[in-house]
């Protein structure tokens, strides 16, 4: 005992050395001290838990160099930028993939043999490579790091079959210990990660999948291009990701959004690899705010203050959406996760299965409905999502979703669910609930009939009015959350009756549904209020704001991403303490000696010449306030109007009419800015005509429409005429 003290107190010294933090989070001493004793260690921790420095800090910590093999060369080149600049020694980090040449991978391997490098990320296939398994048989390996672990399972939902083979190559080179990583594990997955990496014996930590700082919301998908707009405008200047279902609808949703003001950039595996790392760099270097890309394709944004994502189609699992949604607030700040649904999408997804091998079908079928589940569900989304990584969530209201937000009336179903128990039970557990529903409801289908469960006595008695599919399907889904029933996960999801589901037999109680939610052609409310919280509460704004400003230029000159100089959780600290000397701001969350030794003399000069000159005696809070961008249309038709784009063709994409139209370049022109509509002009008038009407307005002391109709004549000339005559006149005399 005495010696694990001992050795608390040192890991937390070494933690505030190499990163700045004076207390570790959740589990995360406990998986440090297996990784050091050499046990085999498996870490299911949701994303912004902590997981990287559960590898890192040990890896700094102990001899020779931690082998963390990563899926994504993105996310590598992130993690790396990130540990070096913890530190004043740039090869104590590398990563070996594609991406290097020969000269780089020799600078790689000599910092290695230099005992340098304590992090080396690799890729699954660099570690299959030949050449790299001679290699890394020389060296002293610490332990090998599984990142993204889930990837091993077919049940996880980003597969890659090379992580199959990690554990016979891990044993090619030698006899070491693993940790084995990830953020989305069902209990499926979990055992699959288990027995693939041989590691029946290791130390199991599992927090919480819990993201209390994320609010999750679904809309139905209706004008979903425009309300996604709207989100980000009440967003404004807030980093955030899209996820699309295909290429095609990401480049078309980029650009919607940039025509309407926001700067936004595609991300998807069609791009060439240069023009993503340049996407990337500028997301995070945050020269854009928002990123649009495939959920299939994954990007790596190893960002911590994504504030917001949104979804405009349907993930294809539950852990996909957890993952994706998983980005936002990893900072521990505002997450805000808006999805929109329709059921096409998931028949459009059902379609992708076609002739995938059966097994394959029967696993992406199930998932589906899972994520139908969730998104038709009018109960806690975090307790649906919870139940579904195995975690009972026990508050009934978590008043950080839409559903608990806006609670439907609930009705007593205590017989209904006793009817459906009863139901899995006479059909001795071997269906699933779309069986069990028509059962209930009296179909008399095939399959049914071949069993003959029409012939039970409950078949059928669940068809009364007021109860049809959507009913029983919430009343089913209500039982599982309450732990009446199971899903067999062995078994593409069969239904099964537990211990407390025959207890509830035995000794009923009254449980209570709500109605499922029915999107079928609803409009989304405007006014819904989903900002899910405030970020920099407490601190001094407008410091808050310099010190932004600041981080963004170290950021350019060093040419690295703004987080990796300081978080915002850090600057908003700073903002609310004002550190005015180097021990002040060691003192700060996130900045330990090394990283304010190497930036933040800059940040103390500024802090210290506000606090004099505003003579600041205690902060004041800041409320970041929704602002709407009104200058997303005028943009559109400017860069409608320089790409020489018909005008009914721009008042359409805006579903405006063509009236509409011209007032809105009209307000434009005078307000200063120059637009060259002649092309239009020259389309539908002769030279002539436009010329008199132009030598009218020279002439006239106003620029008054109904004088100039009364003087030209409607017989000769249209109000519509002589209004763009008139914008052409005003931009060329007066801009």
């Amino acid at each position: 005992m005495k010696t694990i003290a001992r050795e608390s107190i040192t890991l937390t010294d070494e933690l505030q050395k190499y990163f700045g933090f004076n207390k570790f989070k959740g589990e995360q001493e406990a998986v440090i001290n297996s990784v050091l004793e050499k046990k085999d260690t498996f870490v299911i921790m949701p994303t912004g838990g902590g997981k990287s420095l559960c590898y890192q800090l040990p890896a700094l910590l102990s001899s020779g160099v931690a082998i963390i093999v990563s899926p994504l060369i993105a996310l590598m080149k992130n993690q790396v930028d990130a540990i070096r600049n913890h530190g004043s020694e740039d090869g104590v980090a590398h990563f070996l993939n594609s991406s290097l040449n020969k000269s780089e991978i020799i600078q790689v391997k000599k910092d290695i043999k230099d005992g340098i490098t304590k992090l080396l990320y690799v890729s699954p296939e660099s570690l299959t490579k030949e050449e790299n398994i001679i290699f890394f048989k020389e060296i002293k390996i610490s332990f090998f790091a599984i990142d993204e672990a889930h990837c091993i399972s077919e049940w996880g939902h980003d597969f890659r079959p090379e992580y199959r083979r990690l554990r016979e190559i891990i044993e090619a080179i030698g006899s070491v210990s693993i940790i084995a990583l990830t953020a989305t594990a069902t209990p499926k997955v979990q055992q699959d990660i288990i027995k693939t990496l041989a590691m029946t014996k290791a130390n199991v930590f599992k927090t919480s999948f819990n993201r209390a700082n994320l609010y999750y919301e679904v809309r139905p998908k209706v004008n979903v291009a425009i309300e996604i707009v709207k989100f980000i405008k009440k967003n404004i200047g807030k980093s955030g990701i899209v996820y699309c279902l295909s290429r095609k609808k990401v480049e078309e949703i980029a650009e919607f959004l940039q025509v309407n003001g926001i700067k936004a950039l595609p991300y998807h595996a069609g791009l060439d690899a240069q023009t993503r790392v340049k996407t990337q760099d500028d997301f995070l270097m945050e020269e854009i705010d928002v990123i649009v890309a495939t959920i299939a394709f994954g990007m790596g944004i190893d960002k911590p203050d994504v504030r917001f994502v949104i979804h405009h189609d349907v993930p294809k699992s539950l852990e996909g959406y957890y993952q994706e949604t998983g980005r936002a607030g990893r900072d521990g700040g505002e997450g805000q996760c808006l999805s929109f649904y329709a059921f096409a999408d998931i028949q459009k997804l059902e379609k992708f299965m076609k002739g995938k091998p059966v097994a394959e079908v029967e696993i992406g079928k199930q998932l589906l409905l899972e994520t139908v589940a969730f998104a038709e569900s009018s109960a806690c989304r975090r307790k649906v999502l919870l139940n579904y990584f195995g975690e009972t969530y026990r508050q009934e209201n978590c008043g950080s979703c839409d559903n608990c937000k806006n609670p439907k009336v609930k009705i007593d179903a205590t017989d209904d669910i006793l009817m459906v128990v009863d139901t899995v039970i006479d059909v001795k557990e071997k269906f699933k609930s779309k069986y069990i529903i028509q059962v209930l409801l009296g179909d008399v289908t095939p399959l049914v009939s071949s069993y003959k469960h029409d012939n039970l006595e409950v078949f059928g008695k669940g068809d009364v009015e007021g109860k049809d599919e959507a009913h029983w399907n919430s009343v089913i889904r209500t039982a599982l959350l309450e732990g009446f029933l199971s899903k067999d996960i062995d078994n593409y999801g069969l239904l099964k009756v537990t211990k407390e589901g025959k207890s509830f037999l035995e000794k009923p109680h009254p449980v209570f549904v709500t109605r499922d939610h029915d999107y079928t052609g609803a409009e989304s409310d405007d006014d819904d209020d989903v900002d899910g919280g405030k970020t920099g509460a407490g601190s001094d704004p407008v410091l808050f704001t310099l010190l932004k400003d600041l981080v963004k230029q170290v950021a350019r000159q060093k040419n690295l991403p703004p987080y990796v100089i300081f978080q915002e959780t850090s600057l908003d600290e700073m903002a609310i303490q004002y550190p005015i000397n180097m021990d002040e701001m060691t003192r700060i969350s996130g900045v330990g000696p090394g990283k304010a030794a190497k930036f933040g003399k800059q940040f103390i000069d500024l802090i210290a010449k506000y606090v004099d000159e505003n003579e600041i005696e205690r902060p004041q809070d800041l409320v970041v306030k929704s602002v709407i961008n009104k200058s997303g249309l005028k943009v559109h038709i400017i860069q409608s109007i320089d790409r020489k784009l018909d005008l009914e063709d721009v008042a359409a994409a805006k579903r405006l009419k063509l009236d509409d139209l011209i007032s809105e370049i009209e307000t434009i022109v005078l307000s200063g800015t120059k637009i060259n509509i002649s092309y239009y002009i020259d389309s539908m008038m002769d030279a002539d005509k436009q010329e008199e009407i132009i030598d009218y307005f020279k002439e006239s002391e106003s620029d008054s429409l109904e004088d100039a109709i009364d003087e030209l004549g409607e017989e000769d000339f249209t109000q519509e005429e002589i209004r763009l005559v008139r914008i052409k006149f005003l931009s060329e005399f007066g801009n």
